[in-house]
């Protein structure tokens, strides 16, 4: 990230998007960056906002912001030099991250590190991993099913929040498939409304790490917070507390696995770790999922060739009915929309590590303490990485005649031994729910609506997405 003393509003002009191209909202990307002080008020409210021109096309930056040494790796070579070889000393999350997330997840494994996080990361690996997504696979059919009835009830023209309704899937799909139950809606709704609420009031800058403050230190938290805190823990608590009326009804759950887990040593999860666990899995099973989602519906709904070739595939492979498991594979255009959606809005836009011991990338010294930055946002959008950067193309993930880089170029689920666990598992979800609801419908943007990304814990297309539903016949 670069620093400059002027305010510059000069800003690279792209070439204009060839017929047929779109290309979505993105922040105004300065040429000339502003001062500090100033790129801390836009963090706060967005932290897309704060990344120029040169910022995009970088390999490896570096800045010193207050006390902390701030270093941006931008290439597949310094991520994986970062994030794989010295996975040991940068897999703490950044101060940021974990005192934002904290109240909520507790020690739980995305915000954990070191000897925690190996252990639980071995024990809550196998519950949700790869290998078990086609058991999950026919519960969210029902589910996402069960959207699509809705929408048919609401009628031809009946307007939507593409968000909200997204979220509240997920959210439902989760209880469904990793929890054992089926949530009521009222319960859905809690664990929704208690996410967006917690995101919209946690701090995003933890300015007490940046002027190198002691990490003991207490950070305030207002009333709001713990609203959302108590809201989403109540209904967790809840949850477990209902497992033994579920285990004797025959019925597995991945909370079932957590309270069933052993250590090494034998012993079992503390009901704090397993709660913690249950939050994290939650967090990022619905969230994530529904922002990716949303983001599909809008982009869709902009670029009509690619929404009328995801419509052929899936009325020639599916013809008329509803999709299983074993037809995600046969969807590679349905799937190359989600990984696209995910290369332009990754809804983690930034992962952030703190360096626990002193290290080096690419021959920079990183001394201990500094914020290491692999940013999915800059990267996806490298002009030197990905051809056609800005543009919606969703062919570039299945032509090779697209520019892309390797792995260490793409990672919407991180990379790495801090890879998502669940990422099989979100990469089915989300297929599925585009080929079974747009089978039956077509979602158009509302007139009048901007449509502008904003990213504080994830990255969301604003508070809302006003959609019109329209019924396909096909």
């Amino acid at each position: 990230m670069t620093v400059s003393e002027p305010v510059s509003q000069d800003t690279q002009t792209p070439p204009p998007p060839a017929e047929n191209e779109f290309v979505p909202p993105y922040p105004f990307r300065y040429a000339t960056m502003p001062p500090v002080w100033k790129l801390l008020g836009m963090a706060k409210r967005n932290f897309l906002s704060i990344w120029g021109l040169d910022d995009f096309k970088s390999r490896l930056r570096s800045k010193k912001v207050f006390t902390r040494d701030l270093v941006v790796c931008n290439r597949p070579d310094v991520v994986r030099e970062a994030f794989q070889t010295n996975h040991e000393v940068l897999q703490r999350k950044s101060p940021q991250m974990r005192h934002a997330l904290e109240p909520l997840l507790g020690d739980g494994l995305f915000i954990s590190d070191t000897e925690i996080w190996a252990k639980r990361r071995k024990i809550v690996a196998p519950i949700i991993h790869g290998s078990r997504v086609k058991g999950f696979a026919p519960i969210m059919v029902d589910t996402i099913s069960e959207k699509r009835a809705e929408w048919e009830k609401l009628g031809e023209g009946a307007e939507v929040d593409a968000l909200a309704e997204m979220a509240h899937l997920t959210a439902e799909i989760i209880c469904r498939t990793i929890f054992g139950r089926q949530l009521g809606k009222n319960y859905a709704a809690e664990v929704v409304q208690g996410f967006s609420d917690y995101q919209r009031h946690i701090d995003q800058i933890d300015l007490q790490s940046l002027f190198g403050l002691p990490e003991w230190m207490p950070r305030f938290r207002g009333r709001s917070i713990k609203k959302s805190v108590n809201r989403i823990l109540s209904v967790l608590d809840e949850i477990i507390d209902s497992y033994e009326a579920q285990k004797q009804k025959g019925e597995e759950s991945v909370i079932g696995g957590l309270l069933e887990a052993r250590d090494d040593d034998g012993k079992p999860l503390s009901r704090r770790a397993i709660r913690s666990e249950a939050a994290v899995i939650f967090m990022a099973g619905h969230e994530t999922t529904a922002n990716t989602l949303a983001w599909a519906w809008y982009l869709l709904s902009q670029s009509p060739k690619h929404r009328e070739k995801l419509h052929a595939e899936i009325d020639s492979v599916l013809d008329g009915r509803t999709p299983t498991f074993a037809d995600v594979k046969n969807l590679p255009f349905t799937k190359a929309v989600i990984e696209e959606t995910l290369r332009l809005y990754p809804p983690v836009p930034i992962l952030a590590r703190e360096a626990m011991e002193h290290t080096s990338i690419s021959g920079k010294a990183i001394p201990k303490g500094s914020l290491v930055m692999v940013v999915p946002w800059l990267m996806h959008r490298n002009p030197v990485l990905w051809s056609k950067p800005d543009v919606f193309e969703p062919q570039r993930f299945l032509d090779s005649k697209w520019k892309k880089p390797n792995k260490y170029g793409y990672v919407p689920f991180s990379i790495g031994p801090r890879i998502c666990a669940g990422l099989q598992f979100g990469m089915t979800e989300s297929i599925l729910s585009l080929a079974i609801l747009a089978q039956k419908f077509d979602l158009g943007l509302k007139d009048g609506t901007d449509v502008q990304p904003v990213a504080r814990l994830t990255l969301r297309p604003g508070d809302n997405l006003p959609m019109v539903l329209r019924t396909r016949s096909s």
